[in-house]
């Protein structure tokens, strides 16, 4: 268990905040994994408790824990919206295996609904720090841009990584301000068909709330990916 302090706070889309936290002395972590952050002495508190467990979007070369969140209006939620700056809370971790695998000849397609971009923000902004060789492709759906969490920095990373392709797709465009020349619908068999070919022998990961990672996994095994090829994280909203 570490103490650490609040550095910052910032929106990343409509109801979506990035909390920075100081890397404490010791502290590493392998892109993907998660820390448990446990508010200290909270003015507020629920049945669910102090605890939540959230995927790191830092890249482990950063000196810092960021964590980013939809900002649901909930104890915990409330407590770490209104949190000032220097605030200090304990973090344990880092776990999971959630984590870009090592044969750089398969690729890694990633599907990601809403939150669920947080570990792959992680791993694909690791890669790219470190040149990684890997194969990178990034399915990525959210109502809106103006919803989708660190959109014009995958786009970045994009340019930054010939190895990098981002899909982004909308799924409620009449309802944005904005304007968008990219995919639109929810990921689909037809979609994935576009830009994965075969011969790229992919390993899938999977991350948002458990109806789309259920749905996307069953599109998946129906179109003839082995299970042992599917790997998913579970994002339930609190």
């Amino acid at each position: 268990m570490y103490t650490t302090k609040l550095l910052e706070k910032k929106n990343v889309a409509e109801g979506t905040t990035e909390f920075i936290f100081a890397k404490p002395e010791g502290f590493a972590h392998v892109a993907g994994q998660t820390v448990d952050l446990t508010l200290i002495n909270p003015k507020e508190t629920d049945a669910e408790g102090n605890m939540r467990t959230f995927s790191i979007v830092a890249s482990p070369q950063e000196n810092t824990i960021a964590i980013t969140t939809r900002m649901r209006d909930t104890a915990f939620k409330r407590t770490l919206r209104d949190m000032p700056i220097g605030t200090e809370v304990n973090v344990d971790g880092p776990f999971g295996s959630f984590t870009l695998h090592e044969n750089t000849k398969r690729a890694a397609v990633f599907l990601s609904g809403g939150i669920g971009i947080t570990p792959f923000h992680s791993i694909i902004k690791d890669a790219t720090e470190k040149k990684l060789p890997h194969k990178l492709i990034l399915f990525y759906s959210n109502r809106r841009p103006e919803d989708t969490a660190f959109l014009t920095e995958l786009q970045d990373l994009a340019k930054q990584n010939p190895n990098f392709t981002l899909v982004a797709t909308m799924t409620d465009m009449e309802k944005s301000a904005q304007k968008w020349e990219g995919e639109r619908g929810y990921i689909t068999v037809e979609m994935l068909k576009k830009y994965v070919t075969d011969d790229m022998n992919p390993i899938y990961y999977l991350a948002g709330p458990p109806a789309m990672v259920a749905a996307m996994n069953k599109m998946l095994l129906e179109s003839g990916a082995s299970r042992d090829d599917i790997r998913f994280e579970e994002f339930a909203g609190y």
